[in-house]
């Protein structure tokens, strides 16, 4: 019987590593765009006449990011009061936030006429403008004193006098952020792209090598700009170089595809920024890539959706866009979100498998199963496609079908490095589940190999052991090994605690018991182990009451009977009912000593 505390691995793990490794190499500290300073929320303190109603239900709709519904009551409330700027610029944001910029755009230019200057109404001008080619709207507005910061305004500004074919006063913008504390790389970044968008791809080079101004930080899209600026140059094999010091061998079918391309001879084109309104495009994907974890993700959110509304299919923009939806909750724009993405794109299958895992949030159990099932008959050469599979499986319970789905992924990977240690960790809970001890035995240990003393292998392993009443010395080592690496862990010291009982070692495991319960006052499980280690010591009052309270919260009904035969019984006739060994007296650790 496994500890039901352990939790499982979850698919967004997978698809987060996944995420990461295709949006960024890991933004630096420069990348960082100065927090917001002010709320993306309209403020209930504005008078709102006509129909206050659908404005407060605007507003809690807001405040939970369901940006469909906000959008809707906000365009009710101004049917009533169409120049109200809180209601305006409520719209402008839910609007943005559901993806439909020309909404924006349309309430941005009425907030603007009532002589209201904000900036997310800026941006929403911005887009609208840069998407139709209308860059003399933008520098228009920045004239009329129109900002959303210093950086953004210099970028859009530069961007802007491009399209207008000022490539001159373009480079002289890049140059001044270039020249500004902590912006350094923002300006080198874009005014290398914006070179080699011109066809000056030495010049990009000389600034993307370092030559220029000395190393910059740049993210993926930013390595994968300076290889396509290399083929162009006719230096294929030092592009060939530079995705092997950046990449490294892993599995990563876009990576893969350039190797391929670039081995065969092939020019790449230089299309990560075509023109000035991809520029723009790529303002916006640079800073929400920059703000992603260090602001809030609704403001995040306003870059990502711009930056994938002014160019369409950029990728990277379009898994950004849907990973922030998913993480506010809102399931089914991030299910479309990532549907954008089409199935000739190289990250194809990290869309799908976000797609699976939003689609299983929104309830859909039976539709995320079919998704990552038919990714693995179109995509079955990508091992993290069979991994995703296996983990939705394991997460229904479906473990034999899971194992068969983790044994073809680790067939895929002849020498595992250490980070494939939650597959082996995964296939071995399976094999468990099943009975396959000795298969679990060698998962878990296999996993520790990658990954020594990993608590929740440690926990899982060991845990194990004193449920089948083997090697119960190493056992408790391993628990042990894993509170002290993780001794916040409600559900690792439980296992402790657990193991104390299982061993006899009752009055040992009072005090870790207790300590488990604060950390998870309101879990089932372990609140009826406590209750076990209380009539174990011989306080059978206090056992009753905890077993009270977790009959209160909900436990599996195959629990909540036992549960209910210990209130009726006592713990000692329901396990002599069971065939379990009686509770013996009351051991120290001295006494096992």
């Amino acid at each position: 019987m496994p500890h039901p505390l352990v939790p499982l691995w979850p698919a967004r793990r997978i698809r987060a590593a996944l995420l990461a490794s295709v949006l960024s190499l890991g933004a630096p500290a420069a990348f960082a765009e100065e927090a917001p300073k002010t709320d993306t929320t309209p403020q209930s303190a504005v008078e709102v006449d006509g129909d206050a109603g659908a404005y407060l239900a605007a507003m809690v709709a807001a405040n939970e990011s369901d940006y469909t519904a906000a959008a809707d009551w906000y365009a009710r409330a101004l049917t009533r009061d169409p120049a109200n700027p809180a209601l305006l610029e409520g719209s402008v944001i839910s609007n943005i936030g559901r993806g439909e910029i020309t909404l924006a755009a349309n309430d941005a230019r009425r907030l603007m006429a009532a002589g209201v200057k904000s900036q997310t109404a800026y941006l929403a001008l911005v887009a609208d403008a840069g998407k139709a080619g209308r860059f003399d709207e933008i520098q228009k507005a920045s004239t009329q004193g129109l900002t959303a910061g210093a950086l953004l305004d210099g970028l859009v500004g530069a961007w802007s006098d491009i399209g207008e074919g000022r490539m001159s006063e373009a480079l002289e913008g890049f140059d001044k952020i270039a020249k500004t504390k902590g912006l350094e790389a923002f300006g080198l970044y874009h005014k290398a792209l914006a070179m080699a968008s011109a066809g000056d791809f030495e010049g990009a080079d000389d600034i993307l090598s370092g030559r220029a101004a000395g190393q910059i930080a740049v993210m993926r899209r930013g390595v994968i700009a300076h290889v396509e600026v290399l083929s162009q140059l006719e230096r294929n094999p030092d592009a060939l170089a530079l995705l092997d010091r950046a990449f490294g061998t892993g599995q990563d079918p876009q990576i893969d595809d350039l190797r391929r391309r670039l081995s065969a001879g092939e020019p790449l084109p230089f299309d990560v920024v075509r023109n000035a309104t991809d520029g723009l495009g790529e303002v916006f994907f640079t800073l929400a890539t920059a703000l992603n974890g260090e602001a809030d993700d609704s403001y995040t959110l306003i870059y990502a959706r711009i930056a994938a509304w002014l160019r369409p299919d950029h990728a990277d923009a379009q898994l950004l866009t849907a990973g922030l939806l998913e993480q506010q909750g809102q399931h089914e724009l991030a299910t479309a979100a990532y549907a954008a993405i089409p199935p000739d794109s190289p990250i194809f299958h990290v869309a799908e498998i976000g797609r699976a895992q939003a689609t299983y949030a929104a309830g859909r159990k039976e539709a995320s199963l079919e998704i990552l099932q038919a990714l693995t008959r179109s995509h079955g050469q990508i091992m993290a496609v069979h991994v995703a599979l296996a983990d939705a499986l394991r997460r229904e319970e479906r473990f034999a079908d899971a194992l068969k789905s983790y044994d073809t992924a680790i067939a895929m990977v002849p020498k595992p490095e250490r980070g494939f240690w939650p597959v082996f960790y995964s296939r071995g809970i399976c094999e468990e589940r099943l009975g396959n001890f000795d298969a679990a035995e060698r998962d878990m240990r296999k996993a520790l190999d990658l990954q020594p003393d990993q608590p929740q292998v440690l926990n899982y392993l060991g845990y194990s052991f004193v449920d089948r009443g083997v090697h119960l010395d190493e056992a408790l080592s391993m628990i042990e090994r894993a509170v002290a690496g993780q001794p916040d862990s409600g559900y690792i010291i439980d296992s402790l605690a657990w193991a104390y009982f299982r061993l006899g070692r009752y009055e040992e495991a009072v005090v870790p018991m207790e300590r488990a319960s604060l950390l998870e006052p309101v879990d089932p499980v372990v609140t009826d182990h406590l209750g076990d280690v209380y009539w174990a010591v011989g306080r059978t009052r206090e056992a009753e009451f905890q077993w009270h309270r977790a009959l209160s919260f909900n436990p599996l009904e195959k629990d909540a009977a036992r549960i209910r035969k210990k209130l009726e019984l006592g713990l000692d006739t329901v396990l002599a009912a069971e065939g379990a060994p009686p509770l013996g007296p009351v051991k120290t650790a001295t006494d096992a000593d």
